[in-house]
């Protein structure tokens, strides 16, 4: 699997950086992931809707490591787009 294009719309209203879409293999879009800085760091947030009184995600990573190579991409192109490096907090365990 390969995230082929990264689409950020610049957000300013804090803590809420950019919405994010990627399209993986040029073939499947994933949209309205969101750059979130947080406490101890930046990280994205995937597609979520809420049902009843219960927040769940609509796509999700399976393994840490897709995690990781998601947020590395996003954020790569995050900072050639602005300039600005962001921290990414540490990944759970």
């Amino acid at each position: 699997m390969e995230i082929t294009e990264v689409r950020i719309f610049l957000i300013c209203h804090d803590p809420l950086k950019a919405i994010v879409s990627i399209t993986i293999d040029d073939c499947f879009v994933i949209r309205d992931l969101k750059i979130i800085r947080g406490a101890k760091g930046h990280f994205v947030e995937m597609p979520t809707k809420w049902r009843k009184d219960q927040r769940f995600e609509m796509a999700s990573t399976v393994t840490a490591e897709a995690r990781a190579m998601l947020e590395e991409k996003i954020f790569s192109a995050y900072t050639k787009l602005t300039g600005e490096t962001l921290i990414c907090r540490p990944l759970k365990t």
